[in-house]
């Protein structure tokens, strides 16, 4: 079954946005924006082709459809879509159903923001750091698994920490317009102060997919260090999205943060993401790939 428009129609929906009213059994509705050509909304379009055909259907199963901006998730049994409402409207033709559908890739956007504190904050941040050497203590992770994240933290740091915050709660109207999110009560910012050294680490995690998390929206990342900088490698890769077999799960592609001194970065919680190997060839804690980071929560 394909999708039938006219030449004209075609296209005006290639790079625009259709409204989807999705009919469920009981009386159910709910209604999605989705791209005219995304393979989401043929999977959707081809079921209740097939089921009005009485076919099988290319997709049997649970439909996983982010909502909200990606803030929420509708899912539903593919049998309980038993009809569809498009603006501007879209037509099917009675063929063989396609079995190829490619996963259409969300892009994961972030916000990096330079000199974010003054050049005297700055200098106050590392002399501060570097007479804490001894309160860092190993990093674990919610799930405690071993060799997962290897770096030093420091949590608490009252002298500095609502010097970051102050400054953090001023611009996040202004980031959450860049990312196009909608604004919301901010129960909690969370904050710790990290270290990564020679072979640090953090593989591929999100932020807020445990119930202790659940309420992260935001995660911030602040890098500071010494210059000249003394190490390299510790960038930041945070992985696009993709909609396969209809879950909402990590593409392959994904965009590299430097960790440039004196900035911020800002982006989704649920977002994949990980910070690649540091290499420190003098192992000095002075020496560090240093940030300030942390969860801004709903």
């Amino acid at each position: 079954m394909n999708i039938m428009y006219t030449e004209s129609e075609l296209e005006k929906l290639e790079s625009k946005k259709v409204k989807v009213q999705l009919l469920l059994t009981g009386g159910h509705e709910y209604t999605v924006d989705l791209n005219a050509n995304a393979p989401l909304l043929q999977a959707l379009l081809t079921s209740v082709a097939a089921r009005a055909c009485k076919q099988e259907p290319s997709y049997h199963g649970l439909f996983q459809i982010p909502i909200n901006q990606g803030k929420s998730v509708l899912c539903f049994p593919s049998e309980n879509l038993v009809g569809i409402i498009t603006k501007p409207p879209m037509l099917i033709q009675e063929t063989e159903v396609s079995q190829d559908i490619t996963p259409e890739i969300l892009p994961s956007d972030y916000i990096q923001i330079d000199n974010f504190l003054t050049p005297k904050e700055h200098k106050e941040l590392i002399k501060y750091v570097l007479n804490k050497e001894s309160d860092f203590l190993p990093s674990n992770t919610s799930t405690n698994d071993v060799n997962y994240r290897r770096s030093m933290v420091l949590y608490s740091f009252p002298e500095l920490r609502e010097l970051i915050l102050d400054k953090i709660r001023k611009i996040i109207p202004e980031i959450l317009n860049k990312l196009g999110l909608s604004s919301f009560a901010i129960s909690q910012i969370e904050s710790q102060l990290t270290s990564h050294n020679d072979g640090n680490y953090y593989k591929i995690h999100n932020d807020n997919s445990s119930p202790e998390t659940a309420s992260r929206e935001l995660t911030y990342v602040y890098y500071f260090y010494q210059e000249p900088k003394p190490f390299t490698g510790g960038e930041l890769l945070i992985y696009d999205s993709k909609i396969d077999n209809n879950f909402y799960v990590q593409a392959k592609s994904y965009k590299t943060v430097e960790p440039r001194n004196n900035s911020i970065v800002f982006f989704l919680s649920r977002y994949m993401h990980e910070v690649l190997p540091v290499s420190c060839p003098s192992k000095a804690f002075a020496d560090s790939r240093f940030t300030i980071n942390g969860w801004i929560r709903r």
